[in-house]
């Protein structure tokens, strides 16, 4: 009677720690494949961005919104927006781009 009852909460525990397992491992996945690993600044990275622009506060409110969601802001003032995929497709509700 102690042999089966120690042999099923053994069972149990292994099943437990190997969900647990399972579990951290498609989190860990999921994380590498979807947005990158490393965050970014974006107060400075969008201070840079719109450093250059007309309309500075405007520049940096839309800047951050697309750096808050992307993780990703293009180098220099203007341009290279295939370097960041999610950066270079949102648009506004009227269909204009809505990062700087």
């Amino acid at each position: 009677m102690a042999i089966s009852k120690a042999l099923i909460a053994s069972i149990l525990i292994s099943i437990i720690v190997i969900h647990l397992v399972e579990a951290d491992q498609m989190v860990y996945a999921d994380a590498s494949k979807g947005s990158p690993s490393k965050k970014i600044d974006c107060g400075s990275a969008c201070s840079a961005r719109c450093q250059s622009s007309s309309r500075p506060n405007l520049c940096n409110r839309a800047c951050g919104t697309c750096c808050a969601q992307c993780s990703c802001i293009p180098q220099g003032t203007s341009g290279n927006r295939d370097v960041c995929p999610c950066y270079s497709t949102m648009i506004t509700s009227g269909g204009q781009l809505k990062c700087p």
